[in-house]
């Protein structure tokens, strides 16, 4: 790995004032330092009990909790986003560690099975068999772009993984290394409080392409966690899959999360309706990986007033401040290659602002038939920011059609009256094989953090559609079943001793119990 020497630095997004201090690239003897660390640390955190990891998690955020007005001043300055969205987004990252401190501390997440031993049984006496989940190893998790605290440092990959007794080493994102660093060094006082490992967290930085491949691939690490671009994703998708011991890459990537709009929906507040959507595509300036970016419509004249009432709105918001030249830059090429599509009309032009000497741009708006839609495959790419595009159709065969030409998606949002899912089960099948998570009359933009939530969906809204990277599911993705086979008891581990002394649930010859 050849080291970029270019120390990282950040800048005020709304007008490019550049912000103090920078931060040095990692070396290669600094990665195969962490790596190492990791490895060593493996061997004793991965064995931590429940209730010892969930002190680490409560600390964690004990620490985090204790600089919120630091994070507060530094986040708003590297992202633009408001005091109002930091201080949220603290608690919410305070709030997942310690659910997953709550999940581990309880204990039954590990999935306990138990099959006792049969020597009678004939023809073949039966063998005890134990299985239960164990962690997989040192993970490496890229924090995302767009948010600075709840994907980041220690946001749901990293709480997820140590909750599971993996090390982790993080790559901070170049958006946000301040933030990135206040944070990392609140796991690091929580560790040490805590008497956890050297190793058992590391915080690094430098690009993607050098820094996020040594990572990645080095044999210490056992798996990964991304959430960013689509191109940065299946970059590091396949340097996993082409190492000499493959390992499981988790990646959230690019969606455009399709909404729905039944009849019984236009049959209602329209103006409602065009305000909700309204506030979902320009929230956070369009930043997010649930933004509504295609809106499936009837044609007729109820259709056409709410989609007029959008445009006004849209027309109406002031340019949004964007996250970094980079994205504000990959939005301007996205809506004019939706503007310079011949099937594709644009209602709202996303013009920044002429006297702008930063990240700002404006809502854009398009609309096109569905005929036209699948004929032009690149009206379906994602545009990153606060822009969506309308597909009307004629009947339920052009809906079906379009759906079924769908990607894989994250979320997929239906507004209609309780008959209209009735009378339209074949379309919520359709789109439940599509996305991970289905919102009914509501709006994809904010992601629920609870043991239910799934956060993924089929390729290539992620690397793995059986994985999500929220709620406490995520725990899964950094850990694997082990079998044991006529162990003796005593030297089980304590999920799987006769006694279950944790008091956990487990299955034990087939049925749930204590």
């Amino acid at each position: 790995m050849e080291k970029t020497t270019e120390p990282i630095s950040t800048a005020y997004p709304a007008t490019r004032e550049k912000l103090h201090p920078a931060y040095s690239p990692a070396s290669v003897d600094e990665v195969n330092e962490a790596a190492e660390l990791a490895g060593k640390a493996f061997s004793s955190y991965g064995h931590l009990s429940g209730s010892a990891k969930a002190t680490f998690l409560r600390a964690i955020a004990r620490e985090i909790e204790s600089i919120v007005d630091q994070l507060v001043e530094r986040a708003t300055a590297e992202t633009g986003l408001p005091a109002a969205r930091i201080q949220g987004e603290t608690g919410r990252t305070c709030h997942q560690l310690r659910l997953f401190a709550d999940l581990v501390e309880e204990g039954s997440w590990v999935d306990a099975r138990i099959d006792r031993a049969d020597p009678n049984r004939k023809p073949l006496p039966k063998v005890d068999i134990r299985s239960m989940h164990r962690p997989i190893g040192p993970v490496v998790v890229f924090c995302a772009s767009n948010f600075p605290l709840a994907f980041s440092v220690a946001g749901g990959d990293t709480a997820s993984a140590l909750a599971a007794g993996n090390p982790v080493i993080v790559k901070a994102h170049h958006a946000h290394p301040g933030t990135a660093e206040l944070v990392g060094n609140a796991v690091i006082r929580a560790a040490r409080e805590c008497d956890m490992p050297a190793g058992v967290f590391s915080l690094l930085y430098g690009s993607g392409s050098e820094i996020g491949t040594a990572l990645i691939t080095h044999p210490i690490i056992k798996a990964g966690g991304f959430t960013g671009s689509r191109s940065g994703g299946l970059a590091l998708m396949r340097a996993a899959a082409a190492r000499p011991e493959p390992i499981p890459f988790y990646a959230e990537m690019s969606s455009i999360n399709p909404v729905v709009v039944f009849p019984g929906a236009l049959e209602q507040n329209i103006e409602q309706l065009a305000a909700g959507l309204h506030g979902s595509v320009t929230l956070g300036a369009g930043q997010f990986c649930t933004n509504p970016g295609l809106v499936l419509l009837p044609k007729g004249d109820a259709a056409q007033k709410f989609t007029s009432r959008f445009a006004e709105l849209m027309a109406d918001t002031a340019p949004l401040t964007m996250l970094t030249p980079g994205i504000c830059e990959a939005y301007q090429q996205g809506v004019a290659a939706h503007a310079a599509a011949l099937s594709a009309v644009t209602l709202v032009d996303a013009a920044a602002p002429k006297d702008s000497a930063g990240c700002q741009a404006g809502t854009a708006l398009f609309e096109t038939d569905s005929e036209s839609f699948l004929r032009d495959k690149s009206l379906s790419d994602e545009v990153f920011g606060p822009a969506t595009l309308f597909v009307t159709h004629s009947n339920r065969d052009q809906l079906i059609a379009v759906l079924k030409n769908l990607e894989g998606h994250l979320t997929a949002t239906v507004l209609g009256s309780e008959s209209d899912l009735r009378e339209n089960r074949d379309i919520i099948e359709i789109l439940e094989g599509r996305v991970g998570r289905l919102v009914f009359n509501g709006f994809p933009t904010g992601v629920e953090v609870c043991h239910s939530m799934v956060h993924g969906g089929p390729y290539p809204a992620t690397s793995d559609g059986r994985s999500t990277s929220v709620g406490t599911r995520a725990i899964y993705r950094f850990t694997r079943a082990v079998c044991f086979q006529n162990f003796p008891d005593t030297t089980l581990p304590v999920e799987l001793q006769e006694a279950n002394p944790n008091g956990i649930w487990r299955i034990v010859d087939g049925s749930f119990m204590k």
